[in-house]
């Protein structure tokens, strides 16, 4: 009998001995490896997780000591001396599996690491063998820290949260980090049975049941003196720590989608991280939107649809969209965005990352900016004259313009074989100043000032203030008042520039992005440069002031303190826009209507029962209604006074010239004395670096290249200057920025 134990005692060690050596760890599963991106509203808080599985891995150093300390109290207190399994508890385990008993779970942090992360979670003889094997062999690779690290961010703690942070955010809204002993205490109880104490905020029985564990934890802390008695009497008195609610993610319905796909634009944009890289998970995204003026936004563009929109009896409603976009003036952050219905309704593309839609007289502040900054050649061949928003030019409907030269510009569609610029009314105006001409939005002083000033200082003024190239109409008449399709990001933030006296901020959506409890670079705010003198700046802004005291854009009065703004909209009214600033925050709003089924834009004449839809109208009653809400609480700023600019020069035949103006004004006209050069003048002015063909200028102020942004190309507004303003499944093509065929009269509306 002593023969046959020995012999069965060695055939047994040797059996272990020859399993042992044969033993090789595993690669990890792939779904242990699987984590999710988390982001984060501005305030810190959780906008949504990104990803199949609730996870991101976090180092052991971020998960404070003693919250350790309550796992290894609950589940295995010798773990730091033992060699990876618990000796009787595994004799006691093949026991029960060997006389056909119930198979017991390995019962040390090692096994429970070994078993989430190298084997299935089937219960059987040999996955339990192979999980003791591993478990002996693996204190060879893996130092103990990286083992426990290993069992904390694999280990599931019910709501959908797998690793420790997932539970400490759904728990208790906090970081791993800025977990209590007592709060540590719980989500290790959950580990046990997570589905039942998930509940414990709302469920009596599960509630007393996660409380008893809890205190069971505590009193295990106390007796291998992690904790003091009194500390666990502290604890106890101060309650069991009743997890938050439990709010399923939001997931990428609503604003979300479009907030994060902007943020990861931004991310993609500013390391070498690839969408693919960004798709593995893991990564803690931290970004400028504002939950509240989020909602606000939101809020604001439904109480307008609520309010005009009816489209099942109302056919000319269909498939009108707005898009949104504000930012902090001073420092450049995105504070919110309204792309659009939603991804859950199947609206993919970014509505307020999108191009497509022509700005119309929104683009005349550019114009002024730049007249101010360069001058405008008034006589041919004379010196730029300096121009304030004094300066008078002729703002009678159907005036033929006229090139620095002094000739007038040909359009061959034209009977007269002229250039007729018209106004949205024919009101004879008469010589008016360029301030009346910005708050009546009357177009033919500012195309004939942009003809003065030049294609060339007015597309650097507009690019400076934070417009992208990409966005901006060719070297036409019509590009003054237009025609150009920045995107409601590029707008709002290139009104900022005007906002924050001259100071261009390129507009950002991230703060900060961590991943494996390392943060990345590159995420600082970006710098501001000078994009013009404050003077300039500050001339705009007590311009666009008048538009809204005494203006098209007195609706935006109803905000009830100092605002700034300008009023657009497009000939055949196919978008309307209002985009106008407060010193704590410039907004821009887009309004136009695209069937998706097919492209371009539509005339929204009958929109909301109007007959003609300006930016004055609905635009303007969203920005309203969201700049109320967004600067509820904050002080009432005012703006800073217009400089004295000093000598100012009126386009030649204004009656009455100004003293000041007087010199200028001396000067001869330039349809009399200057000499005709070789040849017609084309709309390309004779500039051949932005001419795309010799077709006729558009027919509108916002480029009857109405273009679309169902799937259009992004403006970049996030990016810099990339591609792509949406992830349509049915992506129509970018909006053409070439001269359409047709030219001759044009209009431009408010």
């Amino acid at each position: 009998m002593l023969s046959a134990f020995l012999l069965f005692s060695g055939g047994l060690v040797g059996m272990f001995g020859y399993a042992y050596a044969t033993t090789t760890i595993p690669s990890a599963n792939p779904s242990t490896q699987q984590q999710s991106n988390t982001y984060y509203w501005s305030d810190g808080s959780v906008m949504t997780t990104q990803g199949s599985t609730n996870r991101q891995n976090v180092d052991l150093a971020q998960v404070p000591a003693l919250v350790q300390w309550d796992f290894l109290a609950a589940e295995n207190a010798t773990f730091y001396t033992d060699p990876g399994v618990d000796t009787q508890g595994m004799l006691r385990a093949l026991y029960h599996m060997a006389t056909g008993g119930e198979v017991q779970s390995g019962s040390t942090i090692t096994q429970q690491f070994v078993k989430n992360t190298y084997l299935s979670q089937d219960q059987s003889f040999t996955r339990k063998f192979r999980e003791i094997m591993i478990s002996l062999k693996i204190g060879g690779q893996l130092s103990k820290q990286q083992i426990l690290q290993g069992y904390l961010n694999s280990c599931y703690y019910g709501r959908d949260a797998y690793g420790i942070e997932a539970a400490a955010r759904t728990y208790y809204h906090e970081h791993a980090s800025q977990l209590t002993v007592s709060q540590g205490a719980f989500i290790a109880a959950t580990v046990n049975e997570p589905s039942l104490l998930m509940h414990a905020d709302t469920d009596p029985q599960a509630r007393a049941q996660a409380a008893a564990r809890w205190k069971y934890v505590l009193d295990r802390m106390a007796r291998i003196n992690k904790i003091t008695t009194a500390q666990e009497r502290e604890y106890l008195a101060a309650g069991f720590p009743t997890p938050k609610p439990y709010t399923p993610s939001a997931g990428m319905s609503g604003q979300t989608g479009y907030l994060v796909q902007s943020a990861q634009k931004y991310v993609e944009a500013h390391t070498s991280l690839t969408e693919q890289q960004l798709g593995h998970g893991g990564y803690q995204i931290y970004t400028t939107f504002d939950k509240k003026r989020v909602n606000a936004l939101s809020a604001s563009v439904a109480a307008m649809e609520h309010k005009h929109l009816d489209p099942q009896h109302r056919p000319a409603d269909e498939h009108v969209q707005v898009g949104a976009a504000s930012i902090d003036p001073s420092t450049g952050a995105i504070v919110a965005l309204y792309g659009g219905a939603g991804w859950d309704k199947g609206h993919w593309t970014d509505n307020a990352d999108a191009s497509g839609v022509p700005v119309g007289s929104t683009f005349k502040p550019f114009d002024l900016a730049a007249a101010l900054d360069h001058g405008a050649v008034l006589s041919p061949g004379q010196p730029a004259s300096p121009i304030t928003p004094d300066s008078k030019f002729d703002g009678d409907d159907g005036i033929t313009i006229k090139n620095q030269q002094g000739q007038e510009m040909p359009d061959p569609s034209d009977p007269s074989g002229l250039l007729h610029q018209r106004n949205d009314v024919p009101t004879k105006w008469g010589y008016i100043t360029l301030r009346k001409a910005m708050e009546q939005s009357v177009n033919t002083p500012y195309v004939q000032l942009g003809e003065y000033v030049g294609y060339d200082n007015v597309e650097g003024e507009a690019l400076k203030a934070g417009l992208l190239r990409k966005s901006l109409q060719y070297d036409t008449p019509g590009f003054y008042i237009g025609t150009s399709t920045p995107s409601a990001i590029r707008m709002a933030g290139a009104y900022a520039t005007f906002d924050d006296k001259g100071v261009q901020h390129e507009p950002y959506s991230v703060t900060k992005v961590v991943a494996d409890g390392r943060q990345l670079p590159g995420f600082e705010a970006p710098k501001g440069t000078t994009a013009m003198p404050s003077s300039t700046a500050d001339t705009v802004t007590d311009v666009l002031q008048g538009v809204v005291k005494s203006g098209t854009g007195t609706h935006a009065q109803a905000l009830g303190r100092p605002a700034a703004g300008k009023t657009g909209t497009t000939d055949d009214y196919k978008s309307a826009w209002f985009i106008g600033y407060t010193p704590q925050l410039s907004t821009a709003v887009s309004m136009f209507k695209e069937d998706p089924k097919n492209s371009g834009l539509q005339s929204m004449k009958g929109v909301g029962g109007f007959s003609k839809v300006f930016g004055a109208d609905m635009p303007t009653e969203v920005w309203t209604g969201y700049m109320t809400a967004a600067l509820q609480g904050q002080p009432v700023r005012q703006f800073p006074p217009a400089p004295a600019l000093g000598r100012t020069s009126d386009e030649y035949g204004a009656p009455s010239p100004t003293p000041s103006a007087a010199a200028t004004q001396s000067a001869p006209t330039a349809t009399t004395t200057a000499p005709a050069p070789p040849g017609p003048i084309g709309p390309c002015h004779g500039h051949k670096k932005h001419c795309v063909s010799p077709s006729p200028s558009p027919t509108d102020t916002a480029g009857a290249a109405a273009g679309t942004t169902t799937g259009g190309a992004g403006d970049g507004g996030l990016l810099g200057g990339t591609t792509g303003g949406g992830t349509s499944p049915t992506p129509t093509p970018a909006p053409s920025t070439s001269p359409p065929a047709t030219a001759g009269v044009r209009r431009g509306a408010r």
